[in-house]
């Protein structure tokens, strides 16, 4: 039985230092039975364990939603047609059908006009010497990348920020019912949109994802709704979990001097330096899942029903799996993190993540001198499934 030791904690404190938090509970078992935020089940803090139910499909994956509401049914339904909500055998059919857009070969093709984007962006607010890099760098350049990738015309790319912060924040356990409602309207505005550009597709068809969708919806591989459904999904995954990405590496950088100049002096380390970023401020800090049958993990028995909830950030952080855990490391090897999940719901996008990461940091990095935080007490959204910051200010000099 494990001792059920009081870690009563308010949102915000997890918020703030989530890894104090991972730690409290992995001491007493890390596999751990309680009801944070009023959601009960087992909270997974150990790497091993993390692994284990990720790449085990008798842990399922599930809507944030009751499949019963009405209330919000708009939203249940898009989220219902999600792939990142499905399971076998619709989820392999789904991810069959965009996954090829998003392989290393297919984005190494994208390279030259990724790295066109961050060079135009760069241009344009080299000059400010004070920028937020949220919203004047990371946000639009993500944004940028994914219209192109998707379909969407780039006067249209600004509408997306307000959609991806309010469908995040209606997944997540710290969602409001306001949170809710919000991402129902929400989710009326992007399905609006998107039948619209699905429509002109139709009509006119070009070299983006959209178009090769649509011809897999002619073969009847692809319903409507879920064309819709796994459009919305690729916007809002595309924008928010590599914006995160983007601002949280650079303030690994920034509040890890030694390091940054590590990197500043060995270019070629940038694809590690992305991956201990990926680890240490893994944008996705949990992941959900039910178990679809009582399942035995190190000693705890899961029952039928009941819902697990995989810390990633935690798992990332464990001392038994990573040494020096606790350490930003750019030259760690070997570094098999958690950030992107693992087993058949591996994150489709990850090496167009990476690669976006890669490229907006050696931007930031080889055309400045001297840049630094306006103030290492940054904000953090009121997020526990998701790391990100409301705003990210630097001072620089080029």
């Amino acid at each position: 039985m494990i001792n059920q030791k009081s870690t009563e904690r308010s949102t915000m404190e997890i918020v703030k230092s989530p890894y104090s938090f991972y730690e409290e509970i992995r001491s007493i078992h890390p596999v751990y039975k309680g009801s944070f935020l009023k959601y009960p089940g087992w909270y997974v803090t150990g790497y091993q364990e993390a692994l284990t139910i990720l790449k085990d499909n008798r842990f399922q994956t599930r809507i944030p939603l009751p499949e019963t509401t009405k209330k919000y049914e708009v939203l249940k339904n898009i989220q219902n047609d999600m792939m990142l909500f499905k399971n076998p055998p619709e989820h392999a059919r789904l991810r069959m059908l965009v996954s090829h857009k998003f392989t290393p070969a297919r984005i190494e093709k994208y390279r030259p006009f990724i790295e066109k984007i961050a060079i135009n962006l760069w241009n344009e607010i080299k000059h400010k010497k004070k920028i937020d890099v949220i919203s004047e760098f990371a946000f639009p350049f993500a944004s940028l990348v994914i219209a192109k990738i998707i379909g969407i015309p780039d006067n249209d790319k600004n509408i997306f920020r307000e959609w991806a912060w309010s469908l995040i924040q209606s997944i997540d356990l710290t969602r409001s019912r306001r949170a809710i409602v919000n991402g129902n309207k929400t989710t009326l505005e992007m399905l609006s949109f998107f039948k619209d550009l699905i429509q002109k597709r139709r009509q006119s068809p070009q070299d983006d994802l959209i178009s090769e969708l649509l011809y897999q919806e002619k073969d009847r591989k692809l319903t409507e709704e879920e064309l819709l459904a796994t459009t919305i999904l690729l916007v809002i995954a595309g924008h928010e979990t590599t914006v995160n990405l983007i601002s949280n590496s650079l303030y690994c950088f920034l509040t890890n001097p030694k390091e940054y100049d590590k990197l500043v002096e060995n270019p070629s380390l940038i694809e590690s330096a992305i991956e201990e970023c990926l680890r240490y401020e893994s944008p996705t800090q949990m992941i959900a899942r039910v178990a679809s049958e009582d399942v035995e993990l190190n000693n705890v028995h899961i029952k039928k029903g009941e819902h697990v909830y995989v810390l990633i950030g935690a798992a990332n952080r464990d001392s038994k799996q990573f040494s020096n855990a606790d350490v930003f490391d750019i030259t760690r090897t070997p570094n098999p993190h958690l950030a992107f999940g693992s087993g058949i719901h591996f994150c489709i996008g990850s090496a167009l993540a990476r690669r976006e990461a890669q490229i907006a940091i050696q931007t930031l990095l080889q055309n400045t001198e001297n840049i630094y935080l306006e103030t290492k007490e940054v904000e953090w959204r009121k997020l526990v499934g998701f790391r990100a910051m409301k705003e990210m200010h630097v001072h620089f000099d080029d």
